[in-house]
């Protein structure tokens, strides 16, 4: 598990990126780093979806493709990644995984 200034300084450069996501909506919002076509992505969402069933989390799916080549580099082979605004799951996960975000 990551500490908090890693995650604040990883979110910090993804808005770098994407400006457009420095919004207060999206502060408290975790985040689904993946890329169209990666399956693993689409069930990675889908165990969000179900986890928002029995606790109310608000998303925002962030297309790697969108950042810049660096950034996008380091995440190409790790994806999915949920980002918490404390914490990082790398993906295999679950939905009881997720359930430990909130802790």
């Amino acid at each position: 598990m990551y500490d908090d200034s890693h995650i604040k300084n990883l979110r910090a450069r993804i808005i770098g990126t994407n400006p457009n996501l420095d919004t207060v909506e999206n502060r408290d919002k975790w985040w689904l780093l993946g890329t169209a076509g990666c399956h693993l992505c689409d069930i990675a969402e889908q165990q969000l979806i179900q986890f928002q069933a029995v606790q109310p989390i608000d998303y925002h799916y962030i297309d790697i493709a969108d950042f810049d080549e660096t950034l996008m580099l380091e995440f190409a082979t790790t994806i999915p990644i949920i980002l918490t605004p404390s914490k990082q799951l790398n993906y295999p996960f679950s939905v009881l995984d997720l359930q430990q975000l909130i802790v």
